[in-house]
């Protein structure tokens, strides 16, 4: 089996205000960056519904070709301001890049 896209980026946030605005925000700013970077084959971004004690609020999905598209995304200059903007509103953050 093989795949298109096989580098994976995964994100999630927990928010200072877990507010509808705050989680609006983040999800159109999100939402803007597919079409606009290259090396960005998809994007999924998700409200969390689980109320546990160690849920996150928010959850991103990305795919690239390959690592090194996976760098570019990260290095865009789209991608830089709108990480910059939802580090402004999150208080933690996890991280998980992987190939398939």
């Amino acid at each position: 089996y093989t795949t298109l896209f096989r580098s994976k980026h995964v994100v999630m946030w927990r928010l200072h205000q877990n507010n509808t605005e705050n989680r609006k925000a983040i999800k159109d700013m999100l939402n803007k960056l597919p079409g606009l970077i290259p090396d960005l084959k998809s994007l999924e971004v998700g409200e969390n519904f689980n109320s546990g004690p160690f849920a996150f609020d928010l959850a991103l999905i990305t795919t690239h070709a390959d690592k090194a598209g996976l760098e570019k995304y990260q290095k865009h200059p789209e991608h830089v301001m709108v990480a910059k903007r939802i580090t402004e509103l999150a208080k933690d953050r996890v991280v998980v890049d992987f190939e398939l």
